[in-house]
């Protein structure tokens, strides 16, 4: 019998969520499939304020996740693919990122659960998820999630990614 997933919410980043983020993800763990190191906090200044604007004009974005104490523990959510040279262009894509110091105990699955629902609700048919194919652990949860892999990109950077999708 699987264990029960954690509690979980997410709720559209704040201005002050930049800077949790920035604290979080600072951790080469964290950050070893997204370029090693965390990004300078202006970039999740930049990054949570775009969220609100997705939010806002989508009805969905990468949310920030909280666990049942209401601690900041990292994001999930859903946005158009970002990148125009490689990939699964046009597409809406759901991911993650979690605080290592939370790794493990299911509020990943959780809270993509919680975005694949919202995003349906949304009106999003499909989405997929872009996944470094060294990343065991995130390939585990498209795997979660129902998710099938439906492609392998190489991308900018020479990393293979595998691209799961799943009809909402």
């Amino acid at each position: 019998m699987p264990k029960p997933l954690p509690v979980v919410r997410l709720r559209v980043p704040t201005e002050e969520d930049a800077f949790a983020w920035h604290k979080i993800f600072d951790d080469p763990d964290v950050m070893e499939f997204h370029g090693g190191a965390a990004a300078e906090l202006s970039v999740y200044e930049e990054l949570t304020a775009r969220q609100r604007r997705h939010d806002a004009e989508r009805g969905f974005c990468l949310w920030t996740m909280l666990n049942g104490d209401g601690e900041v523990i990292g994001f999930t959510g859903a946005q158009p693919w970002p990148h125009e040279e490689f990939g699964p262009v046009g597409e809406i894509e759901v991911g993650w990122r979690l605080g290592r110091a939370y790794w493990g105990r299911g509020y990943v699955t959780a809270a993509a659960n919680t975005t694949l629902e919202r995003v349906r609700a949304a009106g999003v048919g499909r989405v997929v998820a872009m996944v470094n194919s060294r990343n065991a652990r995130s390939v585990a949860v498209t795997r979660r999630l129902g998710m099938e892999l439906v492609e392998t990109y190489i991308s900018p950077s020479k990393q293979e990614a595998y691209c799961f999708r799943i009809d909402l």
